[in-house]
């Protein structure tokens, strides 16, 4: 416990500043290290953990309190003999609590979950083909999810038509039964889950046949869903309540939705920039020409300067692939590749060698420098 960070360090705010600056923070830092939006990142789960640890805090006015106070000491009854933080009643609760189990009679506040309470469903997860395409544009697609959902015999309470679960006799509808327990502090008294009801508060007599009693059932079905223009490889969106519906009212998950882009056999994806090579004669690399370059918007002409160089970079604006969030879009690069010729006739070969005769080596900026540092070695310069 003691290499925990300082909770006021960890969502990056100062001590004392007010609470809606704590808030902000947090919807910052939880959306950054969200797992959904760093799915298989260990790194970003645990900040996202940690988080969540400092706002429950700080969000809080009585924790918060104790916090400043007493640091970690105050919030964590685990945390020992720091701030000068005595072990009371509640202190003692948890110590007995980790040995016998929860709900001591010495002050402390007895935490018996409700079995009643809605229980959110859980998250699904599906991943798409796309190409690379759907990946720029945006696409419809058709998905095929499968997940728990509500019985919509029973209505979810898992009973049999014409009934309903009974409260179970034994705790009340509490789930949880207080039992009295002697130990060397003398007569302590626990909770624990119903052995009848098996802590869910309710008996069912005649479970529902379309659901086996559990409430729900597995189904599939098919989704058209649209996906976002400029989701990249790897990256994931939500789709909110398809998930596993909850329980006991509770809300249902999500369905996160993971693509897997096919890669294209003319264009390279760097981020929101578009990369492709563009395959150049040498007379037009010389003479400077007019070309057609492929975009994901169709083809566009490009003038290509004379002189141009292998490997020179061009630039088209704004012909890149658009940002997620529809602000703007990247740029798209274009790398000119000169293509030596093969397979001359003798006329073309006669005809190569009388240009290059009547070339200079001034016209060849890189051949004279090049030659120049030879001598200059052999000199020793």
């Amino acid at each position: 416990m003691a290499d925990k960070r300082d909770y006021y360090e960890v969502l990056g705010v100062s001590k004392g500043c007010p609470e809606d600056e704590i808030k902000k923070a947090y919807r910052k830092l939880a959306k950054q290290y969200h797992p959904d939006l760093n799915p298989d990142n260990k790194d970003a789960e645990a900040r996202f953990k940690e988080v969540n640890e400092a706002y429950e805090v700080l969000s809080d006015p009585q924790k918060k309190a104790k916090y400043d106070q007493f640091g970690h000491a105050g919030v964590d009854p685990s945390y020992g003999g720091a701030g000068g933080a005595g072990v009371g009643f509640d202190d003692l609760g948890d110590i007995f609590e980790s040995f016998f189990g929860s709900g001591f009679g010495f002050g402390g506040s007895t935490r018996t979950r409700n079995p009643n309470a809605p229980i959110k469903g859980a998250d699904i997860r599906v991943s798409i083909p796309l190409d690379f395409m759907e990946a720029v544009k945006g696409a419809k697609k058709a998905i095929n999810i499968s997940h728990l959902q509500s019985c919509s015999v029973c209505a979810g309470t898992g009973a049999a038509t014409g009934t309903q679960p009974e409260t179970c006799a034994e705790c009340g509808g509490t789930g949880s039964v207080r039992v009295s327990q002697r130990s060397p502090f003398g007569v302590v008294q626990t909770t624990r889950a119903c052995s009848r009801c098996g802590g869910k508060g309710s008996i069912i007599k005649e479970t529902c046949k379309t659901c086996a009693g559990k409430g729900r059932v597995r189904i599939s079905k098919t989704l058209e869903v649209s996906v976002p223009a400029g989701i990249d490889d790897g990256q994931s969106f939500i789709l909110r309540g398809e998930g596993d519906h909850g329980q006991n009212h509770g809300p249902a998950g999500d369905c996160v939705v993971t693509v897997n882009v096919r890669p294209d056999p003319l264009f390279e994806r760097d981020g929101f920039d578009i990369w492709c090579e563009i395959p150049v004669t040498y007379a037009q690399a010389v003479l400077g020409d007019e070309i057609i370059v492929p975009t994901v918007d169709g083809k566009v002409s490009y003038n290509i300067p004379a002189g141009t160089q292998p490997g020179t970079v061009f630039r088209l604006r704004n012909k890149g692939v658009p940002y997620v969030n529809g602000n703007g879009r990247g740029e798209q690069y274009v790398r000119a590749v000169l293509e030596v010729p093969k397979n001359l006739t003798t006329k073309q070969k006669e005809a190569l060698r009388s240009l290059d005769e009547l070339m200079t080596d001034k016209q060849y900026e890189k051949r004279r420098t090049f030659f120049d540092r030879i001598k200059d070695k052999m000199n020793g310069k």
